[in-house]
């Protein structure tokens, strides 16, 4: 066999080995994906941490920095991996060990309580006119409404928070910013008032979050 065709041979059969493994990688990863349970919502009165953790490695590095009486699972939140840590009572607790996560492993964490009513008003189906202005938000605490693809929601949000709310994204995701402030128990007080009337609150580390819109006129 003429060498120039054996090594043209092994040329290609290594560059269809490598697509073959390639392949066979995505598909493995899409399964891992898809046998990850859904996260389980929090207890009434709990808070929960979900921490961003794409990877096996992030995952165990996140586990080996937590204590063993904290309860933390691996779950798929919308289209993210996140390891679900609950068990807190207080929203004072669940905001150090976020700080803690943040300083110690690097990773994203989102604090979320569960909702004791459901009696959200929308305003007419409209979507909302806003000034645009985007910008890292900074030290502080945003909390930030899960609007669900409802643009209409934004006047509800406006009535509970009683003062103007913006448009931002955290995690590549859009989000209405209900407040920002340096004021942590204010940031408290406004996530426990929105969770309490049915929305999906959370409440996140401003320097992480980018403001799209400053307001939102609805």
């Amino acid at each position: 066999m003429h060498p120039n065709f054996v090594q043209k041979f092994d040329t290609l059969f290594g560059a269809l080995a490598l697509a073959s493994a390639s392949f066979i990688g995505s598909m493995t990863s899409v399964t891992a994906q898809q046998n990850i349970p859904i996260c389980q919502p929090p207890r009434s009165g709990e808070y929960l941490l979900l921490v961003v953790s794409p990877t096996a490695n992030s995952q165990k590095q996140l586990l080996s920095a937590l204590p063993n009486e904290i309860q933390a699972t691996t779950c798929r939140y919308l289209t993210d991996t996140v390891t679900r840590i609950s068990g807190f009572s207080r929203i004072d607790d669940a905001n150090r060990w976020a700080r803690y996560i943040d300083n110690i492993v690097g990773l994203t964490a989102i604090i979320t309580t569960r909702p004791t009513a459901n009696n959200i008003t929308p305003a007419p189906n409209q979507p909302p006119t806003i000034s645009f202005n985007p910008q890292i938000l900074g030290d502080g605490y945003a909390v930030l409404v899960d609007y669900f693809n409802k643009p209409e929601l934004a006047n509800s949000v406006q009535q509970v928070v009683g003062g103007n709310i913006g448009f931002a994204s955290y995690g590549q995701r859009p989000y209405l910013l209900a407040i920002y402030t340096g004021n942590q128990r204010e940031a408290y007080n406004t996530l426990q008032k929105l969770n309490e009337r049915g929305f999906f609150a959370v409440l996140v580390d401003g320097r992480k979050v980018m403001l799209l819109r400053s307001s939102v006129r609805l």
